[in-house]
Protein backbone atom coordinates (compact mmCIF):
# COMPACT_ATOMS: atom_id res chain seq x y z
CA UNK A 1 0.00 0.00 0.00
CA UNK A 2 1.13 3.98 -0.70
CA UNK A 3 0.22 6.77 0.80
CA UNK A 4 0.95 10.24 -0.71
CA UNK A 5 2.06 13.62 1.52
CA UNK A 6 2.71 16.78 0.11
CA UNK A 7 6.50 17.93 1.38
CA UNK A 8 7.96 21.30 -0.09
CA UNK A 9 6.21 20.74 -3.50
CA UNK A 10 7.56 16.92 -3.92
CA UNK A 11 5.30 14.19 -3.85
CA UNK A 12 6.66 11.95 -0.95
CA UNK A 13 5.29 8.86 -0.45
CA UNK A 14 5.21 6.09 2.24
CA UNK A 15 4.77 2.20 1.28
CA UNK A 16 4.55 -0.57 2.80
CA UNK A 17 7.10 -3.77 1.35
CA UNK A 18 5.17 -7.23 0.31
CA UNK A 19 8.20 -9.13 0.51
CA UNK A 20 11.93 -9.46 1.36
CA UNK A 21 13.99 -6.43 0.44
CA UNK A 22 16.45 -6.63 -2.69
CA UNK A 23 19.87 -5.38 -1.97
CA UNK A 24 20.11 -3.08 -4.77
CA UNK A 25 23.58 -0.97 -5.78
CA UNK A 26 23.39 2.39 -4.35
CA UNK A 27 25.10 3.56 -7.70
CA UNK A 28 22.40 3.00 -9.89
CA UNK A 29 19.26 2.75 -7.65
CA UNK A 30 17.93 5.85 -6.00
CA UNK A 31 17.92 4.45 -2.49
CA UNK A 32 19.35 5.78 0.59
CA UNK A 33 18.60 5.11 4.39
CA UNK A 34 15.62 7.32 4.09
CA UNK A 35 14.25 8.22 1.20
CA UNK A 36 14.08 5.75 -2.42
CA UNK A 37 12.53 5.98 -6.17
CA UNK A 38 8.56 5.88 -5.52
CA UNK A 39 9.58 2.79 -8.33
CA UNK A 40 11.47 0.42 -5.98
CA UNK A 41 7.99 0.55 -3.72
CA UNK A 42 7.79 -3.17 -3.08
CA UNK A 43 11.11 -3.92 -3.46
CA UNK A 44 13.51 -2.16 -0.73
CA UNK A 45 12.66 -0.95 2.70
CA UNK A 46 12.64 2.96 3.23
CA UNK A 47 10.94 5.32 5.31
CA UNK A 48 9.73 7.34 2.24
CA UNK A 49 9.53 7.58 -1.53
CA UNK A 50 9.69 9.72 -3.84
CA UNK A 51 7.95 10.71 -7.29
CA UNK A 52 11.31 12.03 -9.52
CA UNK A 53 10.59 15.43 -11.35
CA UNK A 54 12.57 14.70 -14.88
CA UNK A 55 15.52 17.44 -15.14
CA UNK A 56 17.95 18.80 -17.67
CA UNK A 57 21.50 19.79 -17.14
CA UNK A 58 22.23 23.58 -18.61
CA UNK A 59 25.87 23.94 -17.61
CA UNK A 60 28.52 22.50 -19.65
CA UNK A 61 29.19 19.74 -16.70
CA UNK A 62 28.00 19.86 -12.98
CA UNK A 63 30.05 16.91 -11.02
CA UNK A 64 27.73 14.73 -9.11
CA UNK A 65 28.93 13.47 -5.32
CA UNK A 66 28.59 11.41 -3.02
CA UNK A 67 26.88 14.20 -0.96
CA UNK A 68 25.63 17.26 -1.02
CA UNK A 69 28.70 19.86 -0.91
CA UNK A 70 31.45 20.63 -2.88
CA UNK A 71 34.39 19.25 -1.41
CA UNK A 72 32.32 15.48 -1.22
CA UNK A 73 33.59 12.56 -3.79
CA UNK A 74 32.93 13.40 -7.40
CA UNK A 75 31.64 10.36 -8.29
CA UNK A 76 30.52 10.91 -12.17
CA UNK A 77 29.03 14.06 -14.46
CA UNK A 78 25.99 15.04 -16.08
CA UNK A 79 26.63 17.05 -19.05
CA UNK A 80 24.70 19.77 -21.06
CA UNK A 81 21.03 18.71 -21.64
CA UNK A 82 21.66 15.00 -20.10
CA UNK A 83 18.22 14.40 -18.36
CA UNK A 84 18.73 13.98 -14.19
CA UNK A 85 15.51 12.66 -12.39
CA UNK A 86 15.41 14.64 -9.10
CA UNK A 87 13.96 12.82 -5.83
CA UNK A 88 15.20 14.97 -3.32
CA UNK A 89 16.50 18.58 -2.83
CA UNK A 90 18.49 20.13 -0.37
CA UNK A 91 20.64 23.22 0.80
CA UNK A 92 21.10 24.02 -3.04
CA UNK A 93 21.68 20.34 -3.88
CA UNK A 94 19.84 18.13 -5.78
CA UNK A 95 19.85 14.01 -5.24
CA UNK A 96 19.15 12.07 -8.54
CA UNK A 97 19.53 9.69 -11.03
CA UNK A 98 21.30 10.02 -14.23
CA UNK A 99 18.96 9.00 -17.23
CA UNK A 100 22.00 7.71 -19.59
CA UNK A 101 23.49 5.15 -17.41
CA UNK A 102 21.38 5.31 -14.38
CA UNK A 103 24.27 6.70 -11.76
CA UNK A 104 22.73 8.55 -8.63
CA UNK A 105 24.41 11.46 -6.99
CA UNK A 106 24.19 14.85 -5.80
CA UNK A 107 24.34 17.89 -8.04
CA UNK A 108 24.34 21.37 -7.41
CA UNK A 109 20.70 22.34 -7.69
CA UNK A 110 21.46 25.59 -10.15
CA UNK A 111 23.08 23.14 -12.56
CA UNK A 112 19.71 21.80 -13.86
CA UNK A 113 16.03 22.78 -14.91
CA UNK A 114 12.97 21.51 -14.58
CA UNK A 115 11.34 19.85 -17.39
CA UNK A 116 12.53 17.27 -20.62
CA UNK A 117 14.56 18.76 -23.43
CA UNK A 118 13.86 17.32 -26.60
CA UNK A 119 17.20 17.05 -28.03
CA UNK A 120 17.46 17.03 -32.14
CA UNK A 121 21.75 16.96 -31.65
CA UNK A 122 24.57 16.04 -29.89
CA UNK A 123 28.39 17.40 -29.62
CA UNK A 124 30.62 14.92 -31.30
CA UNK A 125 33.46 17.13 -31.05
CA UNK A 126 36.19 16.71 -28.22
CA UNK A 127 34.79 20.17 -27.53
CA UNK A 128 32.51 22.30 -29.07
CA UNK A 129 32.94 26.13 -29.07
CA UNK A 130 29.75 28.04 -28.62
CA UNK A 131 29.58 31.56 -30.21
CA UNK A 132 28.24 34.66 -30.07
CA UNK A 133 26.77 34.91 -33.20
CA UNK A 134 26.95 32.25 -36.10
CA UNK A 135 30.39 33.19 -37.64
CA UNK A 136 33.52 31.66 -36.42
CA UNK A 137 35.20 35.20 -36.03
CA UNK A 138 33.07 36.00 -33.31
CA UNK A 139 33.13 36.05 -29.76
CA UNK A 140 33.47 32.60 -28.12
CA UNK A 141 30.54 32.54 -24.99
CA UNK A 142 30.96 28.99 -23.75
CA UNK A 143 31.56 25.57 -25.11
CA UNK A 144 29.85 22.00 -24.54
CA UNK A 145 31.46 18.42 -24.24
CA UNK A 146 31.62 15.12 -26.15
CA UNK A 147 28.28 14.20 -26.09
CA UNK A 148 26.61 17.28 -24.65
CA UNK A 149 23.05 16.75 -26.08
CA UNK A 150 21.24 19.71 -27.79
CA UNK A 151 17.97 21.27 -28.75
CA UNK A 152 19.36 23.09 -32.15
CA UNK A 153 17.81 25.18 -34.99
CA UNK A 154 18.93 25.76 -38.00
CA UNK A 155 21.53 29.15 -38.15
CA UNK A 156 22.65 29.31 -42.00
CA UNK A 157 24.49 26.95 -43.90
CA UNK A 158 27.42 26.03 -41.37
CA UNK A 159 26.15 26.87 -37.90
CA UNK A 160 22.73 25.80 -35.24
CA UNK A 161 21.04 27.76 -32.75
CA UNK A 162 22.03 25.80 -29.39
CA UNK A 163 23.38 26.25 -26.05
CA UNK A 164 23.19 29.98 -25.76
CA UNK A 165 24.94 30.81 -28.83
CA UNK A 166 25.54 29.02 -31.88
CA UNK A 167 27.53 25.82 -32.79
CA UNK A 168 29.43 24.74 -35.86
CA UNK A 169 28.01 22.21 -37.84
CA UNK A 170 31.10 20.07 -37.50
CA UNK A 171 30.78 20.32 -34.25
CA UNK A 172 27.80 18.19 -33.84
CA UNK A 173 25.39 15.52 -35.25
CA UNK A 174 21.95 15.08 -35.42
CA UNK A 175 20.66 12.42 -33.07
CA UNK A 176 20.83 9.05 -34.59
CA UNK A 177 23.09 9.40 -37.10
CA UNK A 178 26.10 7.63 -35.65
CA UNK A 179 30.05 9.12 -35.77
CA UNK A 180 31.41 7.97 -38.99
CA UNK A 181 33.10 4.75 -38.47
CA UNK A 182 36.49 5.97 -39.45
CA UNK A 183 35.81 7.87 -35.96
CA UNK A 184 35.90 4.42 -34.15
CA UNK A 185 36.01 4.34 -30.58
CA UNK A 186 40.10 4.70 -30.53
CA UNK A 187 40.12 7.58 -32.46
CA UNK A 188 37.82 9.12 -30.59
CA UNK A 189 39.65 8.00 -27.12
CA UNK A 190 42.97 9.81 -29.25
CA UNK A 191 41.26 12.93 -29.06
CA UNK A 192 41.41 12.90 -25.20
CA UNK A 193 45.09 12.48 -24.91
CA UNK A 194 46.75 15.12 -22.53
CA UNK A 195 43.73 15.56 -20.66
CA UNK A 196 43.93 16.03 -17.33
CA UNK A 197 43.02 13.05 -15.08
CA UNK A 198 40.17 14.24 -12.78
CA UNK A 199 38.10 11.16 -10.30
CA UNK A 200 34.52 11.22 -11.58
CA UNK A 201 35.12 13.55 -14.80
CA UNK A 202 33.78 12.82 -18.33
CA UNK A 203 35.09 16.25 -20.22
CA UNK A 204 38.07 17.39 -21.87
CA UNK A 205 38.34 19.50 -19.15
CA UNK A 206 39.06 16.29 -16.85
CA UNK A 207 38.48 12.90 -17.09
CA UNK A 208 38.39 9.29 -15.42
CA UNK A 209 39.73 5.57 -16.87
CA UNK A 210 35.81 4.54 -16.64
CA UNK A 211 34.69 7.92 -17.94
CA UNK A 212 37.29 7.58 -20.82
CA UNK A 213 35.79 4.11 -22.21
CA UNK A 214 32.08 5.41 -21.37
CA UNK A 215 32.29 8.79 -23.45
CA UNK A 216 33.85 7.11 -26.33
CA UNK A 217 31.73 4.23 -26.76
CA UNK A 218 28.68 6.53 -25.95
CA UNK A 219 30.08 9.16 -28.99
CA UNK A 220 30.40 5.81 -30.86
CA UNK A 221 26.37 4.70 -29.98
CA UNK A 222 27.46 2.03 -27.74
CA UNK A 223 25.34 2.02 -24.60
CA UNK A 224 28.04 1.29 -21.64
CA UNK A 225 27.97 1.60 -17.92
CA UNK A 226 30.09 4.33 -16.04
CA UNK A 227 32.08 2.19 -13.75
CA UNK A 228 34.96 0.06 -14.55
CA UNK A 229 33.49 -3.11 -12.47
CA UNK A 230 30.17 -2.37 -14.15
CA UNK A 231 31.95 -1.75 -17.97
CA UNK A 232 33.36 -5.76 -17.40
CA UNK A 233 30.57 -6.80 -16.59
CA UNK A 234 28.27 -5.36 -19.31
CA UNK A 235 30.87 -6.41 -22.05
CA UNK A 236 31.42 -9.81 -23.57
CA UNK A 237 35.09 -11.47 -22.58
CA UNK A 238 37.73 -11.93 -25.08
CA UNK A 239 40.57 -14.59 -25.16
CA UNK A 240 43.49 -12.83 -24.38
CA UNK A 241 45.00 -14.30 -27.31
CA UNK A 242 42.32 -12.41 -29.51
CA UNK A 243 42.67 -9.44 -28.67
CA UNK A 244 42.51 -6.47 -31.03
CA UNK A 245 41.68 -2.73 -31.16
CA UNK A 246 38.92 -1.21 -29.41
CA UNK A 247 39.18 -4.21 -26.95
CA UNK A 248 39.05 -2.65 -23.13
CA UNK A 249 41.64 -3.77 -20.63
CA UNK A 250 40.05 -4.69 -17.34
CA UNK A 251 42.12 -4.14 -14.19
CA UNK A 252 41.60 -3.85 -10.64
CA UNK A 253 39.67 -0.63 -10.12
CA UNK A 254 40.90 0.57 -13.93
CA UNK A 255 40.07 0.36 -17.30
CA UNK A 256 41.33 1.31 -20.76
CA UNK A 257 41.28 0.93 -24.36
CA UNK A 258 43.51 -1.01 -27.04
CA UNK A 259 44.91 1.20 -29.45
CA UNK A 260 46.37 -2.11 -30.99
CA UNK A 261 46.52 -5.59 -29.19
CA UNK A 262 50.01 -4.31 -27.61
CA UNK A 263 49.21 -0.40 -26.85
CA UNK A 264 46.88 0.90 -23.93
CA UNK A 265 44.86 4.29 -24.16
CA UNK A 266 43.71 5.28 -20.85
CA UNK A 267 43.03 8.23 -18.64
CA UNK A 268 44.82 7.57 -15.07
CA UNK A 269 46.08 8.74 -12.06
CA UNK A 270 49.87 7.54 -12.15
CA UNK A 271 50.44 10.03 -15.24
CA UNK A 272 47.50 12.08 -13.84
CA UNK A 273 46.11 12.45 -17.59
CA UNK A 274 44.99 10.38 -20.46
CA UNK A 275 48.02 8.89 -22.27
CA UNK A 276 48.80 6.12 -24.76
CA UNK A 277 51.35 3.62 -23.63
CA UNK A 278 52.62 0.11 -23.72
CA UNK A 279 50.26 -2.30 -22.48
CA UNK A 280 52.96 -4.14 -20.92
CA UNK A 281 54.15 -1.25 -18.72
CA UNK A 282 50.85 -0.78 -17.63
CA UNK A 283 50.53 -4.10 -16.72
CA UNK A 284 54.19 -3.88 -15.09
CA UNK A 285 51.95 -1.81 -12.43
CA UNK A 286 49.03 -3.60 -12.73
CA UNK A 287 47.93 -6.67 -13.81
CA UNK A 288 44.79 -7.11 -16.25
CA UNK A 289 42.02 -9.18 -14.95
CA UNK A 290 40.61 -9.63 -18.16
CA UNK A 291 39.26 -8.25 -21.53
CA UNK A 292 36.06 -6.91 -22.94
CA UNK A 293 34.46 -6.32 -26.53
CA UNK A 294 31.89 -3.60 -26.80
CA UNK A 295 30.38 -3.96 -29.96
CA UNK A 296 26.87 -1.98 -31.64
CA UNK A 297 24.62 -3.68 -33.89
CA UNK A 298 26.47 -7.02 -33.12
CA UNK A 299 29.23 -6.14 -34.97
Amino acid sequence: MITSAPDGGRRIRQAHLAGPSRRLDPRTHAVRPDLADIGLAGIVVAPRFADGVVMHAVVAAAMLRAAPEDNATAVSAVLFGEKFTVFDVAHGWAWGQCDHDSYVGWVRASAIKPGMVSPTHRVIAPTAAIFARPDIKTRVVGSLPLNARLAASAAGADFVAAGGGFVHRRHVSELGNPIAESLDPVTIALGFIGTPYVWGGRTHEGIDCSGLTQAVLIAHGIACPRDSDQQRDAFAPVDPANRRRGDLVVFPGHVGILADPLTLVHANAYWMAAVVEPLADVAARIEPVGYRRPMVDGR
